[in-house]
């Protein structure tokens, strides 16, 4: 998944994968980001990963998929080309943050490997209410290399 995406884009396509959940980030929080040598972003205008490599840790700051482009693996997809990159950028072990009501989130980053480290009690306002945030860590494997990608055609095979 090639990226020449903007932080406009970026933006667009986070207010519409978090609609309900919260306020999506901004271009000029998107445009931030991307001004760090140690930030990235892999995938397209359907769906993408944003992360961060400092050392050897790598941390996936946010994962979008647009809403009329779910179920299609390209959540898997980036999941998969975010943690190829961090490799790639000398990563040896991943961390992201996940609110725990995020269900089908937190499914996928069970499947690919993920456990919980750590919680933040309370941490995501849902109006009257709180949601706990979830800190969790996979180990990442140099030697794994590119086949590990998950493309959308192949995670749609191992779904079925």
């Amino acid at each position: 998944m090639a990226c020449t995406l903007t932080p406009a884009t970026l933006a667009s396509l986070h207010g519409r994968a978090f609609l309900g959940q919260g306020r999506g980030w901004s271009e000029a929080e998107f445009a931030g980001l991307l001004d760090s040598p140690h930030v990235f972003v892999t995938g397209d205008a359907r769906a993408f990963a944003l992360g961060r490599v400092i050392a050897d840790e790598a941390e996936l700051l946010t994962i979008a998929t647009d809403p009329a482009c779910s179920r299609q693996g390209l959540g898997r997809a980036c999941l998969a080309a975010y943690e190829t990159q961090a490799v790639a950028r000398g990563a040896r072990i991943s961390f992201l943050e996940v609110a725990a009501d995020n269900a089908a989130a937190r499914a996928l980053y069970e499947t690919a490997g993920y456990q919980e480290a750590a919680r933040r009690a309370e941490y995501y306002r849902r109006g009257a209410y709180s949601v706990d945030a979830l800190i969790l860590r996979r180990d990442l494997d140099p030697s794994s290399g590119p086949d590990r990608a998950i493309t959308p055609e192949r995670s749609r095979k191992s779904e079925g």
